[in-house]
């Protein structure tokens, strides 16, 4: 009977206490540089992802599908590095200590926010396959209706895949430790702290995970596939355009989608947890930094509307 008691008490205490962030182990000049490295990548990302927004919003020149996918983009990203970076950086010089409400809703919005991103990508590389392979069909294809319910599918699907990984996580006993291995709540870690089996979250995680990974990589390659086989018939004076739209979205999904498969993709994951928090700090707070960046410095469009803002703003 003693080992049931045990395992009560310690599910009590994780349950009242909540759980603890380990987050990045140092001294008092590496968490200080830390911070510092926290703070100046989450207000770029915030003012990057803004004035995206802010920009898209106010010049009617971009007000195309392309522009209304890349400002729900933005969004994400904003939203996406608040999730973890505020908290993140509280943890350098405050209580580390994060309520099982506040974890499983920090998780909820993670997942949320990151598969929500993931299915935007693919959808923006359908709009680029529709612009590019059928010009003529563009209008009537993505017409406002259509990218409203493109974009409203991304979020249900984000929504739906947290719903379930949040419910499945927080419906475990955690009972070994209420140390949370990471600078944030995220399955993985979550899993090693339950005293239960957790083989049944870990395959529907990677069933889920799988699904969205494979169905929105699909719809990626297969449109840039037929993209590049229309680039190549093009005139050379007609390709530029292309290239720079393309290459900045091919440069975003990859750095998404090659940092999400190092951390879930993987049967053993990357080679260590320290290792696993380096790479996280890259998807969660580098990549929405970099978006509104590789968009904003490569696309003609963008520069020119910052341009006109600017000129807007200094005759105000």
């Amino acid at each position: 009977m003693a080992a049931p008691v045990h395992r009560n008490a310690n599910l009590s205490t994780v349950s009242l206490q909540g759980f603890m962030l380990v987050g990045f182990e140092g001294s008092a000049e590496t968490q200080a540089l830390l911070f510092a490295v926290f703070l100046a990548l989450y207000m770029v990302s915030i003012l990057g992802n803004l004035t995206m927004i802010v920009v898209i919003t106010l010049d009617a020149r971009l007000h195309s599908p392309m522009y209304f996918f890349l400002k729900n983009l933005s969004f994400v990203d904003l939203c996406y590095s608040s999730v973890i970076g505020p908290k993140a950086m509280a943890n350098f010089y405050s209580s580390n200590v994060i309520g099982v409400a506040g974890c499983a809703t920090q998780l909820f919005f993670f997942s949320f926010l990151g598969t929500t991103e993931a299915l935007l990508l693919a959808v923006m590389a359908y709009d680029r396959f529709v612009a590019i392979c059928s010009p003529l069909h563009y209008p009537v294809t993505m017409s406002p209706t259509v990218c409203a319910c493109l974009v409203l599918a991304a979020y249900c699907g984000g929504c739906l895949n947290s719903i379930v990984e949040t419910s499945l996580t927080f419906q475990l006993p955690f009972c070994r430790s209420n140390r949370v291995d990471h600078f944030f709540c995220d399955v993985p870690p979550l899993l090693q702290l339950a005293c239960a089996d957790t083989s049944v979250n870990e395959l529907v995680m990677f069933a889920i995970c799988g699904f969205i990974l494979m169905g929105a990589t699909s719809v990626i390659l297969i449109s840039y596939g037929y993209i590049t086989m229309t680039i190549l018939g093009m005139h050379s004076g007609s390709r530029h355009k292309v290239f720079s739209t393309c290459g900045s979205h091919m440069t975003a999904v990859s750095l998404f989608y090659g940092t999400g498969i190092a951390i879930y993709g993987q049967p053993g994951g990357v080679a260590s947890r320290e290792q696993g928090k380096v790479v996280s700090i890259f998807y969660t707070l580098v990549i929405p930094m970099l978006n509104p960046l590789i968009y904003s410095l490569r696309n003609k469009d963008v520069k020119d509307a910052l341009q006109r803002l600017g000129q807007r703003c200094g005759a105000v």
